[in-house]
């Protein structure tokens, strides 16, 4: 499974971004190969529309969870029609390594 986390840096070091469509990083997670690719975020300082823009850049990657501090409205809706869950942490203090850790399947 695919698992896109919030991130404040590229690298697993960095923490969790509190702010899921103005985020400076998504980490794709494969959960299946513990594979980590980072994705700086094209609509960080975007206008507006940054929340719609940033779902359609995790459910093109085949995500089937979102990790981060904060969903808006109008994201929350878009998410539930692409029944793709949302997970909210709200410790911004969280390296994304930790996070890897909480999501990863026991072996």
């Amino acid at each position: 499974m695919k698992i896109a986390i919030t991130s404040t840096g590229n690298s697993p070091e960095a923490t969790l971004d509190s702010r899921f469509g103005r985020c400076s990083y998504f980490v794709i997670y494969d959960t299946k190969t513990g594979s980590m690719e980072f994705i700086p975020n094209p609509n960080r300082s975007a206008m507006e529309g940054a929340g719609p823009a940033s779902v359609q850049l995790v459910a093109s990657r085949g995500v089937e969870k979102v990790i981060s501090g904060e969903f808006g409205a109008k994201v929350k809706a878009i998410f539930d029609s692409l029944k793709i869950q949302l997970i909210i942490i709200n410790d911004t203090e969280m390296k994304i390594s930790r996070i890897i850790e909480m999501v990863s399947p026991k072996k």
